[in-house]
Parts: structure tokens; C-alpha cells; sequence
């Protein structure tokens, strides 16, 4: 069974703490989801699927109220459970310091990091995505008809 769960060490921590916190940050701070983080983050420093990234995004960002979505991907096997409950943790904290900060800033401050971050995000969804190779199959491993 290969759904990209990376090893579970002391970098991998670490890396996963940061992810929180600085989605927790911009959570706090701006009022966006984090996903904007999470996901290409897990992507891009830990190898995860884009399945297995939104799977273990949702878990953090949408408990309980997205409880039924979540419990679709983990009976799929896309979320990973411990890198969950670790961002989570940056996340809460991370909330904390980015509200603080937004908090501290004017209104007009805060209503331009926003926009430069939509920009930022637009444009780089624009111009500097590349398409995916597709995939053979939608399922994991272990579930594919192949493999009963």
C-alpha cells in the first residue's frame, strides 16, 4: 500500500508543525481556511497525493462540520491521521499569533495582505500550473479490483 504517507521523523515534525502554524497564521489572520496552505504544502515538502492531501486537510479544517466528508476519505485511506492531529496543533496555535498580528494591524492593512494573497493565488493558478498527469485509476491501491 503506497498513498505517499511520509516517514515520521524528527524533520518531518518539524515540517509539519511549521505547516500549521502557518496556515493557523493566515487563518487568524486573514479569515482564510489554511487549505490555500495545507494542501499544496503537503504536496510540495512531504510528497502526499493531492487526494491525500485534501483528505488530511479536511480532517484539520472541517471538524466536526465536515465530519461526513472526511470519514468518505479516510474510509478511501486518504488521510493520514497523525500528520492530521500535528498540523492541527500549528494550526491552533498558529491562529492564536495570526489573529494577534491582524488584530494589531489596521483594517486597511489587513484588507491589502488579503488581496495580495488572492493575487498571488490567482496568478500563479493562471500561468504557473501544469497539468497532472492522470491517473490510471481513482482508487488506492489496496481497493483497485486487481488486487482482490
Amino acid at each position: 500500500m503506497n498513498i505517499n504517507k511520509p516517514a515520521m521523523d524528527t524533520q518531518t515534525l518539524i515540517i509539519l508543525i511549521i505547516i500549521g502554524i502557518a496556515a493557523g497564521m493566515l487563518g487568524g489572520m486573514v479569515g482564510v481556511g489554511g487549505g490555500i496552505i495545507i494542501v499544496p504544502a503537503l504536496v510540495f515538502f512531504l510528497g502526499f497525493s493531492q487526494k491525500m492531501a485534501q483528505g488530511t486537510s479536511l480532517g484539520i479544517l472541517l471538524l466536526p462540520v465536515g465530519l461526513l466528508g472526511v470519514i468518505q476519505y479516510y474510509k478511501e485511506g486518504y488521510v493520514d491521521i497523525k500528520v492530521m492531529l500535528i498540523i492541527s496543533a500549528g494550526f491552533f496555535l498558529g491562529s492564536l499569533l495570526g489573529s494577534k498580528l491582524a488584530l494589531s494591524l489596521s483594517q486597511e492593512t489587513v484588507k491589502k495582505i488579503f488581496a495580495i494573497l488572492l493575487l498571488i493565488v490567482a496568478v500563479k493558478m493562471l500561468f504557473f500550473d501544469k497539468p497532472k498527469p492522470v491517473q490510471t485509476t481513482s482508487l488506492p491501491p489496496e481497493k483497485s479490483v486487481h488486487s482482490k
